[in-house]
């Protein structure tokens, strides 16, 4: 089965963002909210959870459960983001506006994901 473009593009995007996990884990943990424990660990299992889940995308077996794989994990990822918006340093000098912008660009994130369980 073929899949539209758009869709490997969805894999490519989280298989390259988890492994940035591992290449830059202190830019992550940064980010971590304080009362989540063992940052490092948390890092390396999303960054590796984005890689597992990018490349199930591409299989017809395993699609429909890496889209809510990828669902559930870009709301868990909402507690990073509304934790930059609260913290200066977790902000990581960017702009309140652009920290504003990422929380719907979740949602977004979430109905690209969601469109591809009619495929």
């Amino acid at each position: 089965m073929t899949y539209p473009w758009h869709l490997y593009l969805m894999a490519l995007m989280y298989v390259i963002a988890g492994v940035f996990h591992f290449l830059k884990p202190k830019m992550y943990m940064r980010i971590m909210p304080r009362y989540l424990p063992a940052h490092k660990t948390l890092v390396l299992l999303s960054g590796a959870a984005e890689i597992l889940l990018g490349v199930g995308l591409c299989f017809p077996e395993t699609k429909d459960l890496a889209i809510y794989g990828i669902i559930l994990m870009l709301l868990v990822f909402l507690l990073v983001h509304f934790y930059m918006l609260s913290s200066e340093k977790a902000g990581a000098g960017l702009p309140k506006w652009i920290l504003i912008v990422r929380i719907p660009l979740q949602f977004i994130l979430i109905w690209w994901a969601w469109f591809y369980l009619k495929f």
